[in-house]
């Protein structure tokens, strides 16, 4: 899931300078899970913008922030609160913010900051487990992802500082190369980590990227 943090308020509040009326978005998936765009949050926004002023003329937890054609469905239930608003604010991932931007023709702002791809531990608990490098490497390290878990992101084995089975950079976390290797024991498989994984090649990661099913559909045609 995306795991994202709410804004300082006096942050969000800076937007809106020259804004008396807004709209506010929510969403029902990960910002909901994470507390930052659930129907809670929305109140809770309300109460303390209304309180310096602003007027919020709607609001909308959508049911997935990034998805484009759901959310352009969803927000015409409340265009014409948009259409008279000064700015949209959303409470989502900055791929919802996007996204909602995309859909209404006023000044869209966050209300959070995005921070990480991440598991959900437990209830209110998440941490980081993919940077979406888009070459993943969990095949040969147990399906422990070292350029996330490791805190030097090293490809072929710990650093030599860990002390205690702990990371160096961050103490309070196990070393992820330990973790490899104790799983990779476990199922057999240790020697796997004798082959020395090249370097990374960073000139194909171009910004922004596309992925459409649909092209690589007809070209397997």
């Amino acid at each position: 899931m995306i795991v994202s943090q709410k804004k300082p308020f006096e942050e969000v509040l800076g937007y809106l300078d020259d804004v008396e009326t807004v709209v506010l978005t929510g969403c029902a998936d990960c910002a909901s899970l994470c507390k930052t765009g659930g129907e809670d949050e929305i109140a809770e926004l309300t109460a303390a913008l209304e309180a310096e002023g602003k007027k919020v003329l709607a609001s909308k937890v959508l049911t997935t922030s990034c998805s484009l054609l759901l959310n352009r469905k969803e927000l015409k239930e409340i265009k014409d609160e948009i259409k008279a608003a000064d700015a949209v604010i959303s409470m989502a991932c900055g791929d919802g913010v996007q996204t909602v931007a995309k859909n209404v023709k006023k000044a869209t702002y966050p209300s959070n900051d995005t921070m990480f791809v991440g598991e959900t531990v437990r209830q209110g608990v998440f941490q980081e487990m993919c940077k979406t490098c888009g070459e993943c490497v969990l095949g040969r390290t147990a399906a422990i992802c070292p350029i996330t878990r490791c805190g030097k992101s090293l490809l072929n084995g710990a650093c030599g500082g860990s002390k205690d089975g702990k990371c160096e950079v961050i103490p309070e976390n196990e070393c992820a190369w330990i973790e490899i290797y104790e799983k990779l024991k476990e199922v057999g498989k240790e020697a796997e980590l004798e082959a020395v994984q090249p370097l990374r090649d960073y000139k194909d990661r171009t910004y922004p990227q596309t992925i459409d099913l649909r092209k690589q559909a007809k070209k397997g045609a």
